[in-house]
Formats: C-alpha cells, structure tokens, sequence
C-alpha cells in the first residue's frame, strides 16, 4: 500500500523536501502559521467556556476546548508548512531558503 501523497497529485510548485520529517517541518513554520495556531486555539477556548456556562462547568471545558484547539491549530499549521516543502502550497520563501 502506497500512502505517499506525492504518488496521487504532482505538486504544482517547486518542490523543495518530498518527505519531509516532522523536525524539518515544525522548525518550517510561519508567522502565519503562528497565528492560525493561536487564533484556532482562541476560539476553541472561547467556544469550550461558553459551552460550560448552563451545566456550570466552565472550568473543565474552556481546557477541554483549549486542547482541541491546539491539537487542531497544530495539524492545520503542519499541514500547511509540509504542503510548502512538498510544493503543493506556494513557496517562494522556502525555495530561497532551502535551494541556497
């Protein structure tokens, strides 16, 4: 079984890592991807808090809503920085920086 994703669509931008690991990838993050991370997290936590307001349990789900959100704004943030190395995202940066 063939789980490259690279084997299923041809990246439309230069491609500057195939298979980049996750060390690469997380240390490629943008100020962009910094705050898609912050603002997906914010909102959760908001969104957990208000939930919590009827049953009087906002405590346990502000931080419930807080996890989820960090977790989400993480994989989302990833997603996009691996998508740039594997060309699937514009990359202009990461063309410069890495094709030195």
């Amino acid at each position: 079984m063939n789980t490259d994703i690279t084997a299923m669509a041809k990246p439309e931008y230069p491609v500057v890592d195939r298979n980049p690991p996750f060390t690469k990838t997380v240390a490629n993050f943008n100020f962009l991807d910094y705050c898609r991370l912050l603002t997906i997290t914010g909102v959760s936590v908001t969104v957990g808090y208000l939930s919590g307001i009827k049953p009087n349990i906002r405590g346990p789900s502000m931080v419930t809503g807080g996890l989820i959100g960090v977790m989400g704004g993480f994989m989302y943030a990833y997603q996009n920085s691996a998508g740039r190395l594997m060309g699937f995202f514009p990359n202009e940066e990461e063309v410069a920086r890495y094709k030195k």
